[in-house]
């Protein structure tokens, strides 16, 4: 899986963009242009899925091919020279450098009134730091994406809030965030003992937006081995930053196992799991949990866990009605850690515009020992193939916000804990809940195990969090694996999530 450190690379670039201005990127990237329309994308995607495919990679260029990760650092966009950085439009884009580990470059393309031109990595675009300067001193850069700023927090100051870059991976936050979980334009074969296959954006048209605009219009090539895709994205920043992705996938062979709209996250440890951690914070993840609503409308609540060996999950028959990555912790005192601030991390809501059709939502969990690695990904896995030379047409929208707004409101499981019984022979599980209220008298515990025994259920009132407490204790019975599932019931109607939970003799 991809390192977490390396897709934290545009927020090292990043610097706030109030140099005095120059002159504009446009001056330095003058190329022909071409027209461009709607249909531009899908047709290029299908023309491309008729050819064979063919790798796109650095080449004749060992200086940036081996640019080490200081490097690559040393390399940073002017922002002075951001597109569109004299004009009356409230978004600037800036280049990013291939190299490092971005050795697939792309094209990025600036679009208005119906015409496209490619944006060119002149040399006068980048400061280049004294660990590369001698070495790419004059010489006009290939591009391996972009970012984008707008006056997201303040008035004065230009926030980054988006970021493409590195195989089909994209990243933003809202008002008040910080980057955190990354989202893909496809995953295709995740987990699978044929090996995973990435995708990745090969052209990006950037539109120009009006100078009245709330939101900036982005299309992009996906390409592959496996398949062709257009894609749209439409995204509003704000309190929270919305993203409408509309895809086409042209395969170029049946698909049989691909993810869409996939999310990718890392998960180390929090209050439930410590035996194998040994840590000074209590907490440790970019998301804490996978959440669910199904077609029928129940919501499902996943704690993630870092296994000792990959585990995947799935979960519902049919295209849910929405899901995503969460990350619920959100105090500074949940992780005691200064400098990462996952309490900042966004959450990822997905949301199906169009019919998905039958299929699962997928979670997939890495063992790591470190928090620089991405080890969870979660996606929707259709139930059926995609046939070659056929175009499959899906959307969705990405809410990046800190808690997906779900109505009616119900209780949430806010922290789940374990350790074994006095004798060592069973398990307890402790689930705290919030907003279920703080009277237990007409409650009931529904729980429920695969495989085992489970007894000793218990509601207690938890004066700490003014909430309510659910325990029991699990006899595995000589089970490996135990899938278990709680909710609080009021009349036999439930009035909390469903927590799930996979326990594993490992």
């Amino acid at each position: 899986m991809r390192r977490y450190w390396l897709l934290m690379l545009a927020i090292t670039f990043s610097c706030v963009a109030g140099a005095a201005s120059v002159k504009p990127a446009a001056d330095t990237t003058r190329t022909a242009s071409y027209k461009f329309t709607p249909a531009t994308v899908v047709d290029l995607a299908k023309r491309t899925a008729a050819a064979a495919y063919v790798p796109r990679r650095l080449e004749g260029n060992p200086a940036l091919q081996q640019l080490s990760y200081d490097q690559y650092r040393d390399i940073r966009f002017r922002p002075d020279l951001a597109l569109w950085r004299n004009e009356q439009v409230p978004f600037r884009v800036e280049l990013l450098p291939a190299g490092f580990l971005f050795q697939t470059p792309v094209k990025v393309s600036a679009v208005e009134s119906g015409m496209a031109r490619d944006l060119t990595g002149t040399p006068d675009l980048f400061w280049l730091g004294p660990h590369v300067e001698k070495q790419l001193a004059n010489q006009t850069l290939p591009l391996s994406g972009f970012r984008v700023r707008t006056l997201l927090n303040s008035r004065s100051v230009w926030d980054e809030f988006m970021v493409f870059q590195g195989a089909s991976y994209f990243r933003a936050v809202p008002r008040g965030g910080q980057y955190g979980l990354s989202a893909r334009g496809l995953a295709i074969r995740t987990a699978h003992p044929a090996g995973e296959e990435f995708p990745a954006f090969t052209q990006f048209w950037i539109e120009r937006p009006g100078a009245n605009s709330s939101g900036i219009v982005v299309h992009a090539l996906l390409d592959s081995p496996s398949t062709t895709g257009a894609y749209r994205f439409s995204i509003q920043p704000g309190t929270e930053t919305v993203m409408d992705v509309d895809v086409t996938l042209v395969p170029r062979v049946d698909l049989d196992n691909i993810g869409l709209a996939p999310l990718t996250s890392m998960f180390l440890f929090d209050e439930s799991e410590r035996t194998r951690i040994d840590d000074f914070r209590d907490e440790v993840h970019d998301s804490d949990g996978l959440q669910v609503v199904t077609a029928s409308g129940e919501r499902l609540w996943r704690p993630l866990r870092n296994p000792t060996e990959l585990q995947v999950s799935a979960f519902t028959a049919e295209a849910p009605r929405a899901f995503g990555l969460i990350q619920r912790s959100r105090r500074v005192s949940d992780y005691r850690d200064f400098e990462a601030k996952y309490e900042l991390r966004p959450s990822a809501w997905i949301e199906p515009t169009s019919d998905w059709g039958k299929g699962s939502v997928d979670l997939v969990e890495i063992p790591t020992e470190n928090e620089t690695n991405d080890n969870v990904v979660a996606f929707f896995r259709p139930h059926y193939v995609l046939p070659a030379g056929k175009p499959w047409h899906a959307s969705y929208r990405v809410r990046w916000n800190a808690t997906p707004r779900i109505t009616p409101s119900l209780g949430r499981a806010t922290a789940t804990r374990s350790g074994p019984t006095i004798d060592g022979k069973r398990r307890i599980f402790v689930i705290d809940f919030a907003g279920a209220g703080r009277n237990i008298e007409d409650l009931k515990l529904d729980v429920g195990a695969s495989a085992g025994k489970l007894s000793h259920p218990t509601l207690q009132q938890n004066p700490l969090t003014k909430g309510v407490r659910a325990s029991f204790e699990l006899d595995p019975a000589g089970a490996n694996l135990v899938e278990l599932r709680l909710r609080l019931l009021r009349a036999n109607r439930p009035i909390t999530e469903t927590w799930l939970y996979r326990w594993t003799a490992s």
